[in-house]
C-alpha cells in the first residue's frame, strides 16, 4: 500500500464515538428511584416532627436543599407523599410478620418475632408515620386499601395469638381483644420514641415485649410441698 492510498484510508476510518455525559436509561431510572426515595424519606421524618397539616412542600425541599418545582418531577402533591410515607410503612410491617412467619417454630416463637419486627418497624420514620400521621388523613379510595392492609396486620396476631393456645404455649384468652393489646401497645411507642434517647431500639422493643409477654405482676415462688415421711415402725416386743 502506497502512502496516498494509507492516507486515504485512514481518512475514511469512523471515528471513536464521544462519551456521553448523560447516564444510560436503566441508570436514569434508578437514580430516580433513589432521589424519590429521599422526598419520602425526607416527608416521614418531618411530618413525624411537625405533623402532616404543619409541613409543606417547601419545607421538604428546603430540608432536601433542592427548589420546591424539583419535588415535582417525583411526586404529584403532598397527599400522594403521605400515601406512599403510610404505604411504605404497611409493606414494612407486613413483609416483616411474613418473614416471622416463614422463620417457622412454634406459635409462641412467631409471635414474638412478629411482636420484634412490628416494633423494630415503628420505631423508624416510615412506620412512625404510620402511627403519628396515620391514614385519616389519606384521600379515598386509597384510605379503604391502606385499612384493608391494617386489617392483614390485625389477622395476623390473631391467628398466632390462637394457635399459641391451641399448642398450650399460652395461656387461654380471646385472641381478638389480645391481639388489639399487642398492637396497641406497640404501636404506641411509635408516639412516644424519640431517636438519640435514653434507650436503643434495641433496648426498647426487648423490655415492651418482656412486658406484654411476661406480664408486670411480680411472681411469687410458691415452695413446693415436704414429701411426707413414712410412719416409723415400732418393733413389737416378745412376750415370753
Amino acid at each position: 500500500m502506497t502512502k496516498t492510498t494509507a492516507a486515504r484510508a485512514s481518512k475514511t476510518k469512523t471515528p471513536l464515538a464521544a462519551a456521553s455525559p448523560w447516564a444510560s436509561a436503566p441508570d436514569r431510572e434508578q437514580q430516580r428511584e433513589a432521589k424519590r426515595r429521599a422526598v419520602l424519606q425526607a416527608a416521614a421524618e418531618l411530618f413525624n416532627e411537625r405533623g402532616f397539616h404543619a409541613t409543606s412542600l417547601d419545607d421538604i425541599a428546603a430540608r432536601l436543599n433542592v427548589s420546591k418545582p424539583t419535588l415535582y418531577y417525583y411526586v404529584k402533591n403532598k397527599d400522594e407523599i403521605l400515601l406512599q410515607c403510610v404505604r411504605q410503612g404497611l409493606e414494612m410491617t407486613l413483609e416483616g410478620i411474613e418473614a416471622s412467619r416463614q422463620a417457622g417454630g412454634k406459635a409462641v416463637d412467631q409471635l414474638r418475632a412478629c411482636m420484634q419486627a412490628y416494633a423494630d418497624i415503628v420505631m423508624q420514620p416510615f412506620g412512625m408515620c404510620l402511627i403519628r400521621v396515620g391514614d385519616e388523613e389519606v384521600p379515598e379510595p386509597s384510605r379503604t386499601e391502606l385499612r384493608r392492609m391494617k386489617s392483614e396486620i390485625d389477622h395476623a396476631f390473631r391467628r398466632l395469638v390462637a394457635q399459641g393456645v391451641q399448642e398450650g404455649s399460652l395461656a387461654p384468652c380471646d385472641p381478638k381483644m389480645t391481639a388489639f393489646a399487642i398492637a396497641g401497645a406497640l404501636s404506641w411507642i411509635g408516639r412516644w420514641y424519640q431517636p438519640g434517647g435514653e434507650y436503643t431500639p434495641e433496648q426498647v422493643a426487648r423490655q415492651c415485649i418482656a412486658t406484654l409477654c411476661d406480664g408486670v405482676l411480680r411472681r411469687v415462688d410458691i415452695p413446693a410441698p415436704k414429701a411426707s415421711r413414712a410412719p416409723r415402725k415400732i418393733a413389737s416386743k416378745t412376750v415370753a
